[in-house]
Parts: C-alpha cells; structure tokens; sequence
C-alpha cells in the first residue's frame, strides 16, 4: 500500500520532499515509488518542475481509483480494529467551524470517557467540501446541511438560527429586529460555504440582491471585519455564542434558519468506533432520532 498512499501524500502536499518527510521516507525512496507505479500502470502520472508537480492527464484520471484503493485498505484496517473492540478504534470527522468549537470539543471528551483508546481526526471545511470527503471516503462522516448533502444519508440534529451582525454604531442598532431588505444597502461580507450560500439562499428567495463586497472562509475572520466597519454580515447562533468580538447581533424577520445534520454514506461498512460515535452524536442531538432522509 505504500507505493499508492506515496502518490495520494505527493498530490495533498504538492512535493516529493514533503510527502517523504511526512512519511518517514528518503526522497529518492518517494520517487523510485512513483517509477514503479507508473511502470506497473504504463503511464506518466506527475511531471515535475521548478514550479512543482503537476498531474498528467492520465494521472488526473487514474486519482479517483487510487484514492479508492487507499480508503479501501484503511477500511479494511479499521475492520481488523473493529474485530478487537473499540480498544484502538480511529474516527474520522468532517466539521465546519461554529460545530468544531460548540459541541466536538465535549463530545469527544464524553465519549473518551467512555472509550479512552479510540483516536479522532477532523477535516475543517464548508457544506461542499465536507459532503464530497464523505462520498469519497475521505472521512467517515461530516456534519453538513442536508440540502447539499447529495445522495448521503442525513440525520437532522439541530435547527440554527442566523442573526444580522452589525458594527456598533450602526443605523439599525436600536432595532429589535431587522428585515433581510433592510441587509443590502451596506457592503455585504459573505462566508464562503462552498456551492450553497445559506445568506444568498435566503436573499434570493425574497428576491433581494446584497451588496456582497467581501467573500471570506472563517467566520472568526468576518467579525473581526465588522467589527472594523467594514461592513455587515449574517452568521449562525451557534458560533456567535462564543463571539468576543464588540459587535452586534440582531434576529432577522422573517427567520432565517439553517439544519445541521450529520451525514454518512453507508453507516454498515463504517468502522465500529465511527458508527458508536454516530449514535453517541445522534442520541445527544438528533431533532427526531428516528428520522433518517
């Protein structure tokens, strides 16, 4: 397995050198690697050059089946695992920032209480990014909104609420509550959330345009630019309450509303340690525990 895990590290981390510091190997074991794999499929897969590497046609094609290859092998690792118990299990999280910081931290401190040996990664990204490392297998489940979860399996656990977030100072500060018409005057700063904007989503249904002058990826980073007056954004509940930024927040009339759930493509061929966890999450959170779409 080595030989294909040496071609996925090169690809993530856009370099021979890095990809065998990473795993432990010289460079030229990395690249002898990457001969015999290009012999044994009759192909060039990278060229290299001083900008770097890039993909070969044929490579480009050929990734998908490797990727596979590699998520099957971890699969069948963590089958083994599975076959000792939940000793040495390793789970492996899809999380966008306002569920990272809320609820993963006490969620797996609770669940180590309980299993001490079991092993976590997360993968921060946004809905987009979080649904397609799930149907690849990149991670064995994410939390996301269902409705760009594709053909996933979702379980709805919470319903968030986004507040208008203004700068002090604000003509709209002495009011209880705003109306979205009254959001697309000032320059808009949009978070990043891959191909669904859940603020656009909303905007467009009541067939308003925003002022969107800014299009940034953290939601840490749009408070601290509000806070500057550089404009006014729309961000969940959720990762407002830890916000210690001087701004302000107002509710939104009509609501405007977003579901977290909890996505997985076949819970069955999950680990053991993962499908604990799911039901650990789902017990604690689920808004219908028996509602799975």
């Amino acid at each position: 397995m080595n030989i294909y895990e040496s071609f996925i590290k090169i690809i993530e981390l856009g370099s021979f050198t890095k990809a065998a510091e990473s795993l432990g190997y010289t460079q030229s074991a990395i690249s002898q690697m990457i001969n015999n794999l290009e012999k044994e499929l009759d192909t060039t897969l990278i060229i290299r050059s001083r900008k770097g590497i890039t993909l070969t046609p044929d490579g480009e094609q050929l990734l998908p089946y490797i990727k596979n290859i590699c998520n099957a092998h971890y699969e069948l690792r963590e089958k083994h695992k599975e076959m000792q118990g939940l000793e040495s299990g390793f789970i492996r999280i899809g999380t966008f920032s306002s569920v990272s910081t809320n609820w993963i931290p006490t969620l797996i401190h609770d669940f180590k209480q309980l299993y001490p040996g079991v092993h976590f990664e997360l993968q921060q990204g946004e809905y987009t990014s979080i649904s397609k490392w799930v149907a690849e297998g990149s991670v064995d489940f994410g939390f996301v909104n269902p409705i760009v979860s594709g053909d996933l399996t979702t379980i709805p656990l919470a319903q968030d609420e986004l507040l208008a977030v203004l700068p002090y100072g604000h003509e709209l500060a002495d009011h209880d509550e705003v109306h979205l018409k009254d959001l697309i005057v000032d320059p808009f700063i949009q978070i990043d959330e891959g191909d669904y904007s859940e603020p656009q989503h909303f905007f467009e249904k009541a067939a308003l345009t925003p002022n969107t002058q800014f299009k940034v990826y953290d939601d840490y980073t749009i408070m601290a630019m509000v806070e500057q007056g550089l404009g006014i954004s729309i961000l969940p509940k959720l990762v407002l309450s830890r916000c210690s930024y001087h701004i302000l927040t107002k509710k939104i009339t009509p609501p405007v509303i977003r579901t977290i759930s909890i996505a997985y493509k076949n819970k069955k061929v999950l680990p053991i340690a993962s499908r604990y966890f799911i039901d650990f999450i789902t017990d604690r959170y689920a808004l219908n525990k028996k509602a799975e779409t």
